[in-house]
């Protein structure tokens, strides 16, 4: 999966959300993580913040995001799973406007390399809304670190080749 140097890069504006129940920023691991690996990957950091496992509340905040101008990607983490407190992918899916379930599905896959048949338990989903990019993945570390290293990390460099999400992104709204 090649990277054309000749090509420049072009730096994303990504808000980070944890979603969560008992994360606090002093201990949101998942969140520093994705934050290290995007400011590494020379991105920038538009903004951060944690919201409580409620469905109305994750609407909210990436409602608020998807308005904002100044932001090009969301990713959150946390809240995916299968139990009666994980309601990020039902906030997602009244936001997002078009899905992206090849995210969800390459994350399983390459999650299942890792841990077997209980990534069969994750709702990855990602999407767009008004020419927001919007990723949701699991709340662990290492969940972040699959989806940021096998997937984002590629897909939101403007130099990858044959295709990526950055060379896209002024065609997002066209009607």
């Amino acid at each position: 999966m090649p990277i054309d140097e000749k090509l420049p890069f072009l730096p994303v504006h990504i808000a980070v959300m944890t979603v969560s129940d008992t994360r606090t920023e002093a201990d949101d691991r998942s969140g520093d993580t994705l934050v290290e690996r995007l400011k590494a990957d020379g991105h920038i950091l538009a903004a951060r913040t944690i919201v409580k496992d409620d469905s109305d509340a994750i609407e909210a905040q990436l409602n608020t995001w998807v308005e904002n101008p100044d932001i090009d990607a969301v990713i959150s983490t946390g809240g995916t799973g299968v139990t009666g407190r994980d309601v990020t992918p039902e906030a997602f899916a009244r936001v997002c406007e078009k899905d992206i379930p090849g995210f969800g599905e390459l994350f399983r896959w390459i999650s299942f390399q890792k841990i077997g048949t209980s990534t069969i338990q994750s709702r990855a989903v990602a999407g767009v809304a008004k020419g927001t990019y919007l990723f949701a993945l699991p709340g662990s570390t290492g969940a972040c670190k699959d989806g940021w290293d096998e997937i984002l990390h590629h897909q939101l460099d403007s130099r990858f080749r044959p295709c990526n999400f950055v060379e896209l992104m002024p065609r997002l709204q066209e009607k």
